[in-house]
């Protein structure tokens, strides 16, 4: 995971991650889906001063913005998310670090089940 990223702002992002595998029909799924449904479907947390909170305490303002303005501008030749709104920075850098979870954890040969464990540890 991120360099930077205190463990206990990981831990919330994988449980996000299980939930989301464990709320879905069928055995299979592949990875842009579950990203999609994990990361994009619902904001991962709302309330300015919440999300300024999680920022500070798991990664540092800073840090996020950074994180958000290289992959925007490597994915989108620029920076469109309004980078003064912590939940909408929030929501963005869990956005790209679900990606960077799921790429990491994630085997879409394997059932929903046995991802599950695998991740679970």
């Amino acid at each position: 995971m991120r360099v930077g990223l205190e463990k206990q702002g990981f831990e919330e992002i994988k449980e996000t991650l299980i939930e989301t595998l464990k709320g879905i029909d069928g055995e299979y799924i592949d990875a842009s889906e579950l990203h999609f449904k994990a990361f994009n479907e619902d904001y991962f947390l709302i309330g300015y001063f919440n999300c300024e909170e999680w920022l500070k305490n798991n990664i540092g303002i800073f840090n996020a913005i950074g994180i958000i303005k290289d992959f925007e501008t490597e994915q989108f030749g620029e920076v469109s998310t309004d980078l003064t709104d912590s939940e909408k920075v929030l929501n963005m850098l869990v956005y790209i670090l679900g990606q960077e979870l799921i790429n990491e954890v994630f085997d879409e040969d394997l059932t929903i089940k046995e991802n599950i464990e695998n991740i679970e540890g």
